[in-house]
């Protein structure tokens, strides 16, 4: 590619390689491996800003390490929701405020329970208040060995120890050996990976090569922003590692490793009230755990953490994970509730009086509007618009409201506008293979306000 001129970079921009609409096998479900079954928009980054992601993720996308990616429900086997708790309204089950609580006990131990209620002693409306209020910040620090309490057994002159000493780090997301053999022990123990898929390279590329870490002042308080891994050690092993991209608006979880020594104590959800106090302290006040798959039995727990928020993928809305919407979800290959509610609407009644056809779900609808739209049509579909894909905008939107003129490009270490480029301008952004197709496909994908935020990248 030629250009006529060279603009300067902006080192406060994201950096985007557009690697298109595709399908590939589903890892969640019993189909046939070989059948391409799951359908996603991708790109690939290594300098993503947290604030960008944090847009991206309210728009359905999710990041695996570097590459970058948002799902298309209407046309996957497993639909992928982004799911969100809001912090600040945490209600916890009585089987998650068990976890915790039997969690401690076994950190702190029978004889320093003990102990520590003979020589400090709670006070009465200390009592109270936790017997009727369950303070989630408060529970999971109980047992940190560095929050512990060491009252002075009077008999023998020395502090009271607990029985295990848990200590819980926030640092950088970076290379261990002592992560890696984590790593290695998780991936054989849990997911029965054989050892020559499991690298160190590959643990680098999943898990450690995330979004750049700063602060962000808000309300005069500095805030950690980017990636991180939380570890967990018992006794000065690591048996724990929570990887964690911290944004604007959320504690975002990415992915959780653990041994199998603390294999009974059910660290998912310990790990998840963790971050959920994590969430509330730092005053990021969502906490979002990665995607809700309906139709995978293990992805349902997510929706015990209340209240959750799922995003609607044709709107990009958030709407309540209540019992209609279960239901909805338990019902439908698919589920958009904007679209659902729409279907009932006088407007749309009028509609059926004159085209008598009823909608009994929202993919129908769907299916139904889109021109040309039939199985085939998904099947060899090349582009997002091809496919009708929820929640990516139209090409006739991204002609109206984007600017693609303007958007930046880095060639060879430089930075451009698309409109610099000598060969800009010879297609049209319905072409798919064409530069102007690529570009346009990545901006209905992304939306106006990242366009503007970020910079095109081929190589």
């Amino acid at each position: 590619m030629q250009a006529r001129s060279s603009p300067a970079a902006d080192d406060c921009l994201s950096f985007l390689t557009p690697t298109g609409y595709g399908k590939s096998s589903c890892g969640y479900c019993k189909s046939n491996k070989r059948q391409l079954s799951s359908a996603s928009y991708g790109a690939t980054s290594s300098s993503v800003r947290p604030s960008h992601y944090q847009i991206l993720v309210d728009l359905g996308w999710r990041r695996s390490g570097t590459y970058y990616y948002k799902p298309d429900n209407a046309h996957s086997c497993c639909p992928h929701y982004t799911i969100r708790l809001d912090a600040t309204a945490f209600d916890p089950r009585r089987d998650q405020r068990q976890a915790i609580n039997k969690w401690s006990k076994y950190i702190l131990g029978t004889d320093y329970i003990h102990l520590a209620a003979r020589f400090c002693p709670k006070t009465r409306e200390e009592k109270k208040r936790r017997k009727n209020v369950f303070d989630v910040c408060k529970a999971v620090h109980e047992p940190e060995y560095q929050q512990v309490k060491r009252p002075i057994d009077t008999r023998t002159e020395k502090p009271i120890e607990p029985a295990h000493k848990l200590e819980v780090t926030l640092g950088p997301d970076n290379f261990t050996e002592e992560k890696y053999k984590l790593f290695e022990n998780y991936q054989r123990a849990v997911h029965h990976e054989e050892p020559n898929k499991i690298s160190k390279s590959g643990f680098k590329r999943f898990l450690c090569s995330g979004l750049e870490r700063s602060t962000l002042v808000v309300d005069g308080k500095e805030n950690k922003i980017g990636s991180y891994h939380q570890c967990y050690r018992l006794d000065g092993k690591l048996v724990a590692m929570g990887v964690l991209d911290l944004l604007p608006h959320c504690v975002s979880s990415v992915y959780l490793i653990y041994d199998n020594d603390v294999n009974d104590w059910n660290f998912g959800k310990l790990s998840a009230l963790r971050e959920i106090a994590l969430a509330l302290e730092g005053g990021y006040r969502y906490y979002y755990m990665g995607y809700y798959i309906h139709s995978c039995i293990k992805m349902r727990y997510k929706g015990t953490f209340r209240p959750q928020y799922l995003l609607d993928p044709h709107t990009n809305t958030w709407n309540p994970l209540d019992a209609d919407m279960l239901q909805h979800l338990s019902s439908r290959t698919w589920v958009s509730m904007s679209i659902e509610r729409y279907l009932q609407t006088p407007e749309f009644q009028q509609k059926l009086d004159v085209n008598p056809v009823k909608y009994q779900t929202a993919l129908e609808y769907i299916n139904a509007t889109n021109e040309n739209d039939n199985p085939d049509t998904h099947k060899s579909a090349r582009t997002v618009f091809e496919a009708h894909m929820p929640g990516a905008m139209t090409l006739d939107e991204v002609r109206e409201q984007i600017d693609l003129d303007h958007w930046k490009v880095k060639i060879e270490e430089r930075i451009f506008e698309l409109e610099d480029l000598v060969s800009w301008g010879e297609h049209d952004v319905s072409e798919p293979r064409s530069l102007e197709g690529v570009v346009s496909e990545l901006a209905a994908c992304i939306g106006p306000e990242l366009v503007q935020n970020t910079i095109l990248s081929f190589g």
